[in-house]
């Protein structure tokens, strides 16, 4: 029993993988998702601000400012608000939803910012937060990437809870960089203890750092969907000179990994963990003995939910393929089970369409009687409808519903659909009487960008 949570933080659990193919290997997984802001960055988080409270840097009511791709902010912002500091978060526009209203139900304030841009830009999240740190009176910029509290964090910590953990039987760590503190930490933890232990590096592919390990020169980066990992620089608290091994991981691959430790482990871990298990399921298959190897689940599969754990999402960025017709059906595969059910009928009430506008997010609903469509209700339709009136609630869709409809069949050339949308109207897919979908400007741009791989 505690009477704080931050003393919850650390000694999280170990498990052993059992549902996937580890070759001559057994590989184990730390579960940070376990520490209460759930992720593996409550454990620095906590170290810097504890450092910077010693230091005499942080004193009462201060500002607590960071650059972070999410979880550092979670962690930062749960340690805010026990300590009773304020807290500026720059976060880059990729970052899950989740994770957004996470840090301001934790009163967080939240800048964001570009995430298509490099180090040197003024918009670029580190650089930023470093600007705002300056200009604001009684700032502390914690610098998670400059922070040598970070990788003391898990030199002192992580390292030596794992090693007690393992029982002194540990072959190789596999690690991912966003900071590099967890691997650097680790590096130095086991460089001193047990030198024989490989430390691993799991790397998104278009982050420099594989490269950088394997040849020594810092290449161009690209760009990546996994968040919380993978790097187009080297973080100034990064020492990568005990990596043994780097793998590179796709994207595709960590949310196939990630997707499948939910299946198989019943593991609902972040798409970080997806690239260090991926990783450390090939190093694991290629070694010629039997190794104890360890990597982490850094934190919790929650945050994505909208994300790589939704199907819809998954096919849209192209990761799960759909059956090709070669016809409007590829525009709209995706939509059969989603928006099959996102209709009325024209006995719904009005504040029936008004609910599945808001529990939807769309702005039109196609009306039903059977498989048929019979007219098509937007949300100008029901405005109108209620303004001033709003009694009119009650009244039935098929009295203010739209009957003026332009279907077209599953086969009719996109070419013509643009006509229809200058125009203002919604294309109807149907498919003789039975009624396929709506056709929205944003499906044909979906699948226009698709098309681009």
């Amino acid at each position: 029993m505690t009477s704080n949570i931050i003393e919850l933080i650390g000694n999280t659990p170990l498990v052993e993988l059992t549902g996937f193919d580890t070759g001559l290997c057994r590989l184990f997984v730390k579960l940070e998702n376990q520490n209460p802001g759930g992720s593996i960055k409550d454990r620095i988080a906590l170290a810097m601000v504890e450092s910077a409270e010693r230091e005499g840097k942080l004193r009462p009511g201060d500002t607590l400012i960071e650059a972070t791709a999410g979880n550092t902010g979670l962690a930062l912002a749960l340690i805010a608000a026990r300590k009773g500091y304020r807290l500026l978060l720059v976060i880059p526009d990729k970052m899950s939803q989740e994770k957004i209203f996470h840090l301001k139900a934790l009163g967080a304030e939240v800048v964001m910012t570009r995430s298509d841009v490099g180090r040197g830009h003024s918009e670029y999240y580190q650089d930023l937060a470093a600007r705002l740190a300056q200009e604001t009176p009684g700032a502390f910029y914690v610098d998670q990437f400059g922070n040598p509290a970070n990788p003391k964090a898990h030199e002192e910590g992580t390292g030596p809870e794992l090693w007690q953990q393992m029982g002194g039987q540990l072959d190789a760590v596999v690690c991912g960089v966003g900071s590099g503190g967890t691997l650097t930490g680790l590096s130095r933890f086991f460089h001193r203890v047990a030198p024989e232990v490989n430390i691993v590096l799991a790397d998104p592919q278009g982050s420099v750092l594989a490269d950088y390990v394997k040849t020594g020169t810092l290449g161009q980066a690209g760009s990546w969907l996994v968040e919380g990992i993978g790097e187009d620089f080297i973080p100034p608290i990064c020492d990568l000179s005990r990596v043994r091994e780097a793998h590179t991981v796709s994207d595709a691959d960590s949310f196939a990994t990630a997707r499948a430790l939910l299946h198989r482990e019943g593991l609902l871990a972040g798409s970080s963990s997806g690239t260090l298990v991926a990783a450390a399921l090939h190093y694991c298959r290629n070694r010629s003995r039997p190794e104890r190897v360890v990597t982490f689940i850094c934190d919790s599969g929650n945050k994505y939910l909208s994300k790589m754990y939704n199907d819809y999402w998954m096919m849209d960025q192209g990761f799960i393929q759909r059956e090709q017709h070669g016809d409007l059906r590829d525009l709209i595969s995706r939509l059969y089970a989603e928006r099959a059910v996102v209709t009325v009928s024209p006995e719904d009430t009005l504040l029936t369409a008004y609910g599945r506008f808001k529990l939807y997010d769309v702005s039109q609903l196609p009306v039903l009687e059977g498989e048929r469509i019979i007219g098509i209700i937007d949300e100008s339709d029901l405005l109108l409808a209620v303004y001033g009136h709003a009694e009119r609630f009650r009244d039935q869709v098929g009295s203010v519903m739209s009957t003026r409809l332009e279907t077209v069949a599953p086969t009719t050339p996109l070419a013509e659909l643009l006509p229809l949308f200058e125009s203002g109207m919604v294309p109807i897919v149907c498919e003789g009487d039975r009624f396929l979908c709506l056709l929205t400007r944003i499906d044909l741009l979906n699948y226009l960008r698709r098309r681009m791989h």
